[in-house]
């Protein structure tokens, strides 16, 4: 799908233009793509110009939320077929994602980008194939290119994230000149697409499932012993955890995680919030 080019709004921007009109200003500078970029929108009386388009000014506009234009209003970047699935801002610039209220990505201390680079970096992918299980926002992938990977398998199994992904301007394009064809993104239960891929024929794995309670199947051994097929011997692996249930249950996922990758094959152990290991 192609990606959103106009711009996108936030609590804090919309107040900016509405306070920039008001004070009788004819020009506002800052960000209308979430911080990747800044640019000058010119200021009129009914509407405002960005980019050679005119956009109506905004109304209320909701905190916790991003907006895009659909052609005739600012509507919410959020969509609801079975499930609530949104794009939410953060105090970083780089969004994060929610499915019913649930946040997807850490941003409490970091931007989620600068997270995955933190992970993306245990794994070394210059010059390498990357399998990327469980896409997301694409933040693994991004890294992923701007650390020199050779190319990168990225599956995604829910459509709204997919779409996320094109209004989000933080989310690597595939078909970007920049990406040079080295991002494979599949839309794909990568539980099922496994199975075609050949032995030994990845060199490392970024794994960033949902929680257990909703994905189990991605912690299973019959799956981590897929994982080990498909890397090569000495290929890492990062697993991300985090730690649900620790403090009311005592319960230690990612030991558990350790010791099913070690089962299937892997050297593994707790790093970060999750699990590292090499292929044995």
């Amino acid at each position: 799908m192609a990606h959103y080019q106009g711009p996108l709004l936030i609590e804090t921007t919309a107040n900016a233009l509405r306070a920039a009109r008001k004070a009788g200003d004819t020009t506002w500078r800052g960000s209308l793509d979430l911080g990747r970029s800044d640019g000058t929108a010119t200021l009129g009386d009914d509407h405002w110009g960005w980019r050679g388009a005119s956009y109506p000014y905004p109304g209320k506009v909701k905190p916790r939320t991003i907006y895009a234009w659909d052609g005739e209003a600012f509507e919410p970047v959020s969509r609801f077929e079975g499930s609530l699935i949104k794009l939410v801002p953060t105090a970083w610039g780089v969004p994060t994602f929610e499915i019913d209220g649930i946040k997807m990505l850490p941003t409490s201390r970091e931007s989620p980008l600068d997270d995955a680079r933190r992970k993306v970096a245990l794994v070394e992918p210059r010059g390498k194939v990357v399998l990327d299980t469980c896409g997301g926002l694409g933040y693994f992938a991004a890294c992923c290119l701007d650390a020199g990977v050779a190319r990168i398998q990225s599956f995604e199994k829910n459509p709204d994230v997919l779409w996320l992904r094109t209004i989000n301007p933080w989310s690597p394009d595939p078909d970007a000149a920049e990406a040079a064809g080295r991002l494979q993104l599949a839309h794909g239960d990568v539980v099922e697409a496994i199975a075609g891929i050949p032995d030994a024929s990845v060199d490392a794995i970024l794994h960033d499932p949902p929680r257990f309670g909703i994905a189990g199947e991605l912690y299973s051994q019959v799956f981590y012993n897929e994982l080990a097929r498909v890397i090569r011997r000495g290929g890492r692996l990062f697993h991300y955890t985090g730690s649900p249930n620790k403090l009311t249950t005592g319960r230690d996922v990612p030991a558990e995680v350790a010791a099913r990758l070690t089962k299937a094959g892997f050297r593994a152990k707790p790093e970060l919030d999750g699990v590292y290991g090499t292929r044995g």
